[in-house]
């Protein structure tokens, strides 16, 4: 939707994980009107505890019409019905851009403070990812992102494209996916490793616990693992510690 055909919004309601980081960051908690649940939760948020003040949703217009919000955000899903219904509530909608480059994050920033009536809101988080891509490490280190079970970045993808500004270069792995031969045959210079849910009993925390990659020789940093699931403004902060520490 145009900036131009938008309202004030004096209340917000996010129906998306990835929305909620934006409305958290950028909102004063009396312009929340509702998050997702996921926010709420420790092992997906690393804003929980300011997610939990607020009234939570599971995704769904329905559930926060009673909360009589001026503006829905989504970011996928629900689709032509919550549209629908929104127009008729007389409530208006923005669909955030889910990343698919760094151009998306500041957008989504600058479309989120705007509705709320203040677009300097973005300002700082703006700032700090010029910064960042004002000034990568002359080098880029080989590396690795490593999530449970093996689980990596795709060379081009988004999220290799935040490594980078770190001096960081996604090693291309087939089918996005690290083996426990290559770690142990070719090791990567700096091995990036996720701690999303990695206390939790499953396959892919197995995996992550074989000697191959509890002893790969590799300069090894710890990343919050629940910045990456969006690929959004939280991943500023932790782009910033892998720079200082690669």
């Amino acid at each position: 939707m145009p900036e131009s055909a938008l309202l004030l919004a004096a209340s917000i309601a996010s129906l998306n994980l990835c929305t909620d980081e934006y409305l958290l960051l950028l909102a004063r908690p009396h312009e929340i009107a509702s998050v997702s649940y996921l926010s709420q939760d420790p092992l997906e948020s690393p804003l929980w505890r300011q997610a939990r003040r607020h009234h939570s949703n599971r995704g769904s217009i329905e559930q926060v019409l009673a909360k009589k919000p001026d503006l829905i955000l989504t970011m996928g899903g629900g689709g032509r019905a919550t549209g629908l219904i929104a127009r008729r509530m007389n409530i208006q909608t923005i669909e955030l851009a889910p990343t698919g480059s760094l151009d998306d994050v500041r957008a989504n920033l600058h479309a989120v403070a705007t509705a709320l009536g203040d677009p300097r809101r973005a300002q700082p988080w703006t700032d700090r990812l010029d910064r960042l891509q004002r000034s990568p490490p002359r080098t880029a280190r080989d590396a690795i992102f490593l999530s449970g079970g093996g689980q990596s970045l795709g060379a081009n993808s988004p999220g290799a494209e935040w490594l980078r500004l770190a001096g960081l270069s996604q090693r291309p792995l087939q089918g996005q996916r690290a083996s426990l031969e290559t770690l142990l045959a070719r090791p990567p210079e700096v091995l990036v490793q996720s701690n999303y849910r990695v206390g939790q009993v499953s396959r892919g925390a197995r995996w992550g616990d074989h000697p191959v990659v509890r002893n790969v020789r590799a300069r090894r940093l710890t990343t919050d693992g629940r910045a990456w699931t969006c690929l959004g403004p939280l991943l500023i902060a932790e782009i910033e510690q892998l720079k200082a520490a690669r």
